[in-house]
């Protein structure tokens, strides 16, 4: 699932830059193979990371490294005054021709491989810079709308500060509150960004912008002090024996917080009357230019809008016979395969209770599928992760227009665990049968595991512990399922097995929706309908999951294609000499994430050394 909370904070690590912190990383530039060139390399990177810090501040409280030297970070939100972005992307473009003059010539293997991942970074965001309406960053899915239901500061900020942000001491509280003053400026910049977009005729779908106006208010209507922003500072902050930090944070959200709130209110129904229901980019101006370059940057590699969609409608042709075969076994005989899951979906023990009750009961499932696999994994893992890792629920405050789940990796120091949120606003979303499949994308030997080994990797320098590549990133947790399978995680639960071809049938389906959306000209209606008549997705969490493609266009697509992509490499190394799984694995992993070409020579070379 992997998208909302996570999401925010891949493209916030991604938006950082290709550097990295001053910190000791021992034995990369100077090891074996290391070359001259690769210790200049690996100084300009770790140069352009440390900038990065600055310009996002989130993202050095994010990894734990706001202390020291950058402990004044913990105090600041990223600058997104025009001038801030306009600095953003000037930033961006001087890192690129830095790069560029340094040169791959003279590096090793291993510098290559660095060189090549930044390189693409900076370069497919400079190519996004320059549709002047397109919006990334801290707390904001890069698309181009600025505020949806998905994306804007007010989505990310009270978790941020909740989950993200220490308040350890009396230091750390104070940071919190002027983070807290420095939200309404946050909020009045998105609501300006909105306007600016609108002027040049760029205004989200009027569907978008209802949902977006409605989490809105439920952010703002209500008591201050029963909200997570003020909540947050007055719990952590009273166990420490603190005073007054209630009442302060309550007098910032009921006044200047409030305000800006009402302000992007007023001017998203304002703009009510001009929003279409069409709901592609490509009816932005140079759309089909955008939507090339949200794909290009995305799947991290050249396919067309026009392959990826034959690619999906091929791939969901292939997964439905095969579920078809699954649920006849089952005894589901009558009826469309959309039929019987249905009737699968409300069999006996298939759905929890949708109590408090039946939330913890299905937390509880899911962390036993997790201890179940961790005994499993040494079989095909050289490296287990050390720092722990847990499942919460997403927050309530957004639950209504998040998406299904999504991960959060760990701080450097292990000082936070990684996190995986589950949507549970309706516990009818989440039948038993796919539960287990989202536990291994997730957790284990997904998303938690492989993010929790880069950061536990002290081979690798900082920047390319926490490097962001979406295909690899999504295609790694999607062949995390093909794993669970391979390790017997559905012979006695063939139920299961079916979620499991059925995520597989979802993330196929993504293909054809996206690029039906963006490039063929469908409508909403549409991509639901093909949604839920070829995947076990529901009509309420297929509604949901369009609309995130809606304003997020490109990224779904990188589940299928990143998971092609890593299965056909592992299919081709295993006719290498030398061949073993547990090093195929290492090769994926122990790089960090890097785009799918790089991924690709790095996994051949490592078979012919």
């Amino acid at each position: 699932m992997n998208n909302g909370i996570a999401m925010h904070r891949r493209e916030l690590l991604a938006s950082i830059g290709a550097g990295a912190a001053m910190i000791a990383v021992p034995g990369w530039a100077q090891g074996a193979g290391g070359t001259a060139k690769d210790s200049a390399l690996d100084k300009l990177l770790m140069a352009q990371f440390e900038e990065g810090l600055r310009e996002e501040p989130t993202g050095a409280t994010s990894l734990g490294l706001d202390t020291g030297a950058r402990a004044a970070l913990r105090a600041q939100f990223p600058d997104w005054s025009p001038a801030g972005r306009a600095e953003s992307k000037a930033r961006t473009e001087r890192n690129l021709a830095a790069l560029r003059k340094l040169g791959r010539d003279g590096l090793s293997d291993t510098g290559q491989i660095s060189y090549d991942s930044a390189e693409f970074g900076l370069n497919s965001a400079k190519q996004l810079a320059g549709f002047s309406y397109h919006v990334g960053g801290f707390g904001h899915r890069p698309g181009p709308y600025g505020v949806t239901q998905l994306g804007g500061f007010y989505t990310a900020v009270a978790n941020f500060l909740d989950t993200q942000h220490p308040v350890k001491s009396k230091a750390d509280a104070d940071a919190y509150m002027s983070r807290m003053e420095a939200i309404p400026a946050l909020f009045n910049a998105d609501t300006d960004i909105v306007q600016a977009n609108a002027a040049a005729g760029v205004v989200a779908p009027r569907f978008i912008l209802e949902q977006a106006i409605r989490q809105l208010g439920q952010l703002r209507d209500g008591e201050a002090k029963s909200k997570t922003l003020v909540k947050s500072i007055a719990t952590r902050a009273g166990a420490l024996g603190l005073t007054g930090y209630e009442d302060r944070a309550a007098a910032l959200f009921d006044g200047p917080i409030r305000a800006s709130l009402t302000r992007q209110i007023e001017t998203l129904t304002a703009l009510l009357p001009r929003a279409k229901d069409a709901a592609g980019v490509s009816n932005l101006p140079r759309g089909a230019d955008y939507y090339a370059a949200t794909l290009h940057q995305h799947t991290t590699t050249n396919m067309t809008a026009a392959e990826i969609h034959q690619m999906g409608l091929d791939q969901v042709r292939d997964l439905n016979s095969r579920i078809d075969a699954l649920l006849k076994g089952q005894g589901y005989t009558k009826g469309s395969i959309r039929d019987r899951l249905n009737e699968l979906q409300h069999a006996q023990g298939q759905v929890f209770a949708n109590t408090d009750a039946g939330r913890a009961e299905l937390l509880a499932y899911l962390n036993e599928r997790l201890v179940a696999i961790r005994a499993k994994l040494p079989q095909v893992f050289s490296r287990m992760p050390k720092a722990p890792y847990e499942i919460r629920r997403v927050p309530v405050e957004i639950q209504a227009g998040a998406p299904g789940g999504s991960a959060q990796r760990g701080s450097l120091d292990g000082s936070r665990p990684g996190i995986f949120f589950i949507n549970l606003r309706d516990t009818e979303e989440w039948p038993r049968f796919t539960l287990p499949t989202l536990a291994y994308h997730e957790g284990a030997p997904g998303h938690l595991f492989e993010g929790a080994l880069s950061l536990e990797n002290g081979e690798l320098p900082i920047y390319r512990q926490v490097a962001s590549a979406t295909a690899y990133g999504e295609g790694w947790g999607l062949y995390s399922e093909q794993v669970a399978d391979e390790l017997g995680m559905y012979d006695d639960d063939p139920l299961g097995k079916i979620g499991y071809l059925g995520s597989y049938a979802f993330r196929a389906s993504r293909l054809v929706v996206d690029t039906g959306l963006h490039s063929k000209g469908w409508n909403r209606e549409q991509a639901i309908d093909f949604m839920v008549q070829n995947s076990s997705e529901r009509p309420s969490s297929a509604r949901t999951e369009i609309d995130r493609y809606i304003v997020y266009p490109g990224q779904a697509c990188a589940y299928k294609v990143g998971q092609v992509a890593i299965s056909r490499l592992r299919d081709e190394a295993s006719k290498l000499p030398g061949y073993d799984i547990k090093r195929f694995h290492d090769l994926v992993l122990d790089g960090g994430r890097m785009p799918l070409t790089v991924l690709e020579r790095r996994v051949k070379a490592g078979f012919k050394a």
